[in-house]
């Protein structure tokens, strides 16, 4: 059964007068508990289909559905991750996390509150750094804030724009195995949308790649490797090797097409 439908999903914009196309005709389906990576060149709009899945954005035109009910703003069933960080500097760890406990939990008495922002904190490795405001944490510990904040809120859906790309190389694999340990052990198995331009990560951590080209999901790649994945195993896998081919492929194709064009990024 679908979580996520999107059917003939369209999204356009205005600047400086003009109209731009950032998605046409669109289908994606995610079924409940899976994760999908959207991967593809930039201005291809994956994150548009991030912003509209979380209700920053509306649709153009098209149907967005979870649970085959219309969507047609933000919700509490879905918590998002950006690239950067996104934490408020005048608050401690524990703070920024409570702060996203209490949008979702309202009736749930502080004590539990802070209990279980110490409890998430602790999930993502950062027992003893409650207290520390952003400011006093590395770029990949204030990630580890942001991702304890949102699966705190216990969302059904997780939306992840790119939440490793500033990131430096070794911090990126500690937080990926973060993420992938703590959906491992989550007691509800959370679905999934995750947005990156990294093929490795995709291949890592997805069960399916969609690869965006024109605006639109131009492949489907099942990635068929059993789970739970160690990265220095996978490597050595022949599907992996294929897989890795298959996307690098398209990536080539798309930098042949726009060889002296003109991207729009959105």
């Amino acid at each position: 059964m679908s979580k996520i439908q999107l059917t003939n999903a369209c999204f356009d914009y205005i600047d400086n007068g003009k109209t731009f196309t950032a998605l046409r005709g669109l289908n994606l389906s995610v079924a409940e508990g899976e994760f999908v990576s959207v991967i593809g060149s930039s201005g291809c709009g994956k994150s548009t289909i991030l912003n509209i899945l979380s209700g920053i954005l509306s649709l153009s035109g098209g149907e967005y559905l979870i649970d085959k009910s219309p969507v047609n703003g933000p919700g509490k069933n879905r918590g998002m991750v950006f690239q950067h960080y996104s934490l408020f500097p005048w608050m401690t760890s524990r703070r920024n996390v409570s702060f996203g406990i209490r949008q979702v939990h309202e009736n749930m008495n502080s004590k539990d509150v802070e209990e279980t922002a110490r409890l998430y904190l602790q999930k993502v490795g950062l027992r003893g750094f409650e207290n520390k405001y952003p400011f006093q944490l590395s770029g990949g510990m204030q990630q580890r804030v942001a991702i304890a904040r949102t699966l705190a809120m216990e969302p059904e859906i997780l939306l992840m724009d790119e939440p490793f790309g500033a990131i430096d190389a070794k911090n990126k694999i500690i937080l990926q195995d973060i993420l992938l340990e703590l959906l491992r052990n989550e007691k509800q198995k959370k679905t999934i949308v995750f947005v990156t331009h990294d093929v490795d990560e995709a291949i890592l951590m997805s069960d399916r790649i969609l690869f965006m080209h024109n605006k639109m999901i131009d492949e489907e790649i099942p990635v068929g490797l059993p789970r739970p994945r160690l990265r220095e195993e996978i490597i050595k896998h022949d599907v992996y090797r294929k897989l890795r081919e298959k996307i690098m492929s398209l990536f080539f194709r798309d930098v042949m097409e726009n060889i002296g064009g003109n991207e729009v990024v959105i």
